[in-house]
């Protein structure tokens, strides 16, 4: 049996309808529609979304796929209702003399010690907030994986260096300093 796949989704208050391999849910930030697979099934059970194998085949090896199968598809679609009722926040950090990042409309211009700006688009689904500084960005979405996505291809542009931490890093990560050259005695 499943050890994350048998935990119960709790829904709080977003509405969840299971209409056959569906399910529906709608929440204030979001709303949307959710295929499970063949070999699961979903029933509501005191406020909480239970999702359980189907009963079949019950070889060794079909359990062990319908396990990996099970957990997967309650870590996304409890991400999913999460999501629907408050949305995901990542923050991130640039670190630098003169770098910064100025939003306008839906791009982002980053100044990050090249000879020119980098503009990126910044999709819809996802919102964005810069400080006075230009130093320390807060993106919100409801999908946690676009979240991710777009927080590590920004991490991308100038990823963090060991020596003057100087870069860009989200704020949960730590940088592995190294020390740097030193005069021989």
């Amino acid at each position: 049996m499943s050890k994350i796949g048998r935990k119960p989704i709790g829904i709080g208050t977003v509405q969840v309808q299971i209409k056959g391999q569906e399910v529906h849910f709608k929440g204030k930030k979001n709303s949307g529609v959710y295929v499970l697979p063949d070999v699961l099934s979903a029933q509501i059970k005191d406020n909480n979304l239970l999702l359980l194998p189907t009963t079949g085949k019950s070889s060794q090896n079909v359990q062990r796929d319908v396990n990996r199968v099970w957990g997967l598809h309650r870590a996304l679609l409890t991400n999913e209702i999460n999501g629907a009722d408050k949305p995901f926040e990542k923050e991130v950090i640039i670190n630098g003399l003169g770098f910064k990042a100025a939003l306008s409309g839906q791009n982002i211009v980053f100044s990050l010690g090249f000879s020119h700006k980098i503009p990126f688009d910044l999709p819809k689904e996802v919102t964005l907030e810069v400080d006075k500084s230009g130093q320390k960005l807060m993106f919100r979405s409801s999908n946690k994986f676009l979240l991710g996505h777009v927080c590590s291809m920004i991490k991308a542009l100038r990823p963090p260096e060991p020596y003057k931490g100087t870069g860009i890093r989200l704020a949960t990560d730590v940088i592995a300093r190294k020390a740097g050259k030193t005069k021989a005695a």
